[in-house]
């Protein structure tokens, strides 16, 4: 029952660190594609360091036997930062995370056709919910197509949940691997795909950061990426996969909460409906509502 509980708050921690990566990224004055490529090397060197310091060492064969998966799937969450990281430069950090948790939605809808899996009458209509709310939070219900920016903004992160929709779906094929070998070879693939857009398309020698920035940066990298993602997977050893869905739910909620409080972005009926349909529909599609033998499934 410890285990159980120390689980729950290390799980809790994960999701609340993930959930305030908007507000940093506000700060850092550096385009997305280098941001991502910083945060993945910085996330990998800081997995390394700690499976070195524990003295765990990489189970090579099991990584060659995965390594497409593997690389695909890092290249998916290369790619995804950069288009959230834009998502939260055209729109509101609110917007932006509400349309980045339309992935839950993506895989409901793609599981089917890509890995075979039922699709219950139950979550399609949950997913239509999702995708309803998302109407509401692109603008068009207030009376017209959102600006120009604003509909990048929401763009990016519609494709930005493709993608982590892809990696999720991707993960399903690399049984066999422990959590850090697998988070290690996915960041570091995620970084090496963002560094050519980076090295081609920005002039990197003349970026400049103030040491607050700098400190900025390195937190995304160390603690929103290599501490986010060891806290995350180390809690999910002992957490039951409903629980841990449900749980992935306080990422949005605190994005748009410190959205609102410390970056002062307004909601608006419109969007807190979308909200509420979005997350609603995504925690009813995780959650069984049956009793079982007088007892909730999974007490």
């Amino acid at each position: 029952m410890k285990e159980q509980r120390t689980a729950r708050l290390q799980l809790i921690l994960a999701m609340v660190i993930f959930g305030t990566v908007g507000i940093f990224v506000r700060y850092i004055p550096l385009p997305s594609s280098v941001i991502a490529c910083a945060r993945g090397f910085l996330g990998t060197a800081f997995l390394l360091l700690y499976m070195g310091i524990r003295r765990e060492r990489m189970d090579r064969s099991a990584v060659r036997a995965h390594l497409v998966p593997l690389l695909l799937s890092g290249v998916a969450i290369g790619l995804n930062w950069v288009l959230l990281f834009e998502s939260y430069r055209y729109t509101t950090v609110a917007t932006a995370t509400l349309c980045y948790y339309l992935s839950p939605t993506f895989v409901i809808l793609a599981s089917p056709i890509l890995i075979k899996e039922k699709l219950p009458a139950k979550k399609l209509v949950c997913a239509l919910v999702a995708l309803f709310g998302m109407v509401f939070v692109s603008g068009v219900i207030k009376g017209g197509l959102p600006t120009a920016g604003e509909g990048k903004g929401v763009l990016f992160g519609i494709g930005a949940a493709a993608l982590y929709a892809s990696v999720v779906l991707l993960n399903k094929k690399l049984g066999g691997l422990t959590a850090n070998d697998k988070t290690v070879m996915q960041l570091l693939a995620a970084a090496v795909t963002a560094l050519p857009y980076v090295l081609l398309t920005e002039d990197v020698g003349a970026m400049s950061l103030s040491l607050t920035e700098g400190l900025l940066l390195l937190f995304v990298g160390i603690v929103h990426t290599g501490l986010a993602y060891t806290v995350y997977f180390g809690s999910l050893k002992t957490i039951p996969a409903q629980t841990a869905a449900i749980f992935s739910y306080i990422d949005p909620v605190v994005a748009i909460l410190l959205s609102a409080l410390l970056l002062r972005e307004k909601m608006d009926v419109f969007t807190a409906i979308g909200a509420v349909l979005i997350l609603g529909s995504a925690l009813a599609s995780e959650v069984d509502f049956r009793k079982e033998n007088g007892k909730f499934p999974g007490k």
